[in-house]
C-alpha cells in the first residue's frame, strides 16, 4: 500500500492518502490526523463505527473534504476515491454498481476498518447501498445524500438538465470548481461509460433489502434529488429518516458542512431498533 499526502492541492493538506487494491481494482483511501491509519495491521477497532464518505460519478473525495473534517472531530472518518475516478487507474471494462460496492467493502476489510457508517452522495448513494448489501455485518447505518436517480429524471437528458440547473442556480463557485475540475480529471470516456450504470440502477428496489437504519438527506434547493423522491426512499426501509438542510443545493455537504455533520452525528447516535 503506497501512502502519500492527498493529491497535491494545498487545501487537502490535512488529508493523508493511500492507494488500495481490492476486487481486482485500485482506488484510494484518505484520512486525517487523529483517525487511525488504515492498513492490514491496523490497531484494534475503535469503540464507535467509522464514517466512510463515498463520492458520486465523475468526482472525488474533494467535495467531501469540508464534511470529512467536521465528522472527523467526533469519530474516525475515511473518504474513498473509487477506481476510474480522481486519477485512479481506469478499469478495463464497465463496472456495475455492485462491483463498486464490493470494492468498497473489500478495501475497508483489507485495511482493518470493520465497523462503519456509509455516507454516500449522488451516485455514491448507490455505491453505499451495494457495499452495505455486500457486508451487512460491517455496515451499521447508511446516510444517503442527494440520492439518484429521481423518478423525474429517468432519462439522460432530464438528468443532465437537473444537474445543469443545480450548478447554475444552487451551487457556489467553489463547489462548481471542484466538481467540474474532477469531471475533467475523470474524463468523458469513463464518465459516459458509467453513466448508463447509474441511470439503470434500481435504487428503491435495492434499498428495500437494507435492514439497518437509513438517513436520507438533501439540500432544500436540490434540483437533482427532489423532496418527494427523497422522502419516499426514507420510507422504503423500516428504520428510515429524512432530513432537509435549508438553503443548499445538490452538493449540500460542501455548502453546509457543519449542518450536514450535525444531522449525521445525531442520526449516528440513535440506537438501531432490534427487529
Amino acid at each position: 500500500m503506497r501512502t502519500s499526502s492527498a493529491w497535491g492541492r494545498r487545501n487537502d493538506a490535512e488529508l493523508h492518502s493511500a492507494d488500495v487494491e481490492a476486487h481486482g481494482f485500485t482506488g484510494r483511501i484518505l484520512w486525517t490526523d487523529g483517525t487511525p491509519a488504515p492498513g492490514p495491521d491496523a490497531a484494534a477497532a475503535p469503540a464507535v463505527p467509522a464514517y466512510i464518505l463515498v463520492h458520486g460519478i465523475g468526482v472525488s473525495h474533494r467535495y467531501h473534504r469540508r464534511l470529512h473534517l467536521e465528522l472527523s472531530r467526533t469519530a474516525p472518518t475515511y473518504s474513498v476515491d473509487l477506481p476510474g475516478f480522481a486519477g485512479t487507474p481506469r478499469p478495463g471494462r464497465q463496472l456495475s454498481v455492485a462491483d463498486y460496492g464490493t470494492f468498497i467493502a473489500q478495501a475497508l476489510k483489507a485495511n482493518g476498518i470493520r465497523s462503519y457508517i456509509l455516507v454516500g452522495h449522488s451516485m455514491g448513494v448507490q455505491f453505499a447501498i451495494e457495499a452495505a448489501l455486500h457486508a451487512p455485518a460491517q455496515a451499521q447505518k447508511l446516510v444517503l445524500m442527494g440520492p439518484v436517480v429521481d423518478e423525474r429524471h429517468r432519462s439522460v437528458r432530464r438528468q443532465a438538465l437537473a444537474l445543469s440547473l443545480d450548478a447554475l442556480l444552487r451551487e457556489s463557485a467553489g463547489s462548481n470548481w471542484i466538481v467540474f475540475s474532477d469531471y475533467f480529471r475523470c474524463g468523458p470516456r469513463w464518465y459516459f461509460t458509467e453513466l448508463p450504470v447509474m441511470m439503470a440502477y434500481p435504487t428503491e428496489k435495492r434499498l428495500a433489502g437494507i435492514d439497518v437504519p437509513v438517513l436520507v438527506l438533501r439540500g432544500s434547493r436540490d434540483q437533482v434529488a427532489g423532496p418527494e423522491w427523497s422522502m419516499r426512499l426514507s420510507i422504503v426501509v423500516p428504520q428510515g429518516r429524512f432530513v432537509e438542510i435549508p438553503g443548499a443545493g445538490h452538493v449540500v455537504q460542501h455548502l453546509r458542512p457543519r449542518e450536514v455533520a450535525e444531522a449525521i452525528a445525531a442520526f449516528a447516535a440513535i440506537p438501531a431498533v432490534q427487529g
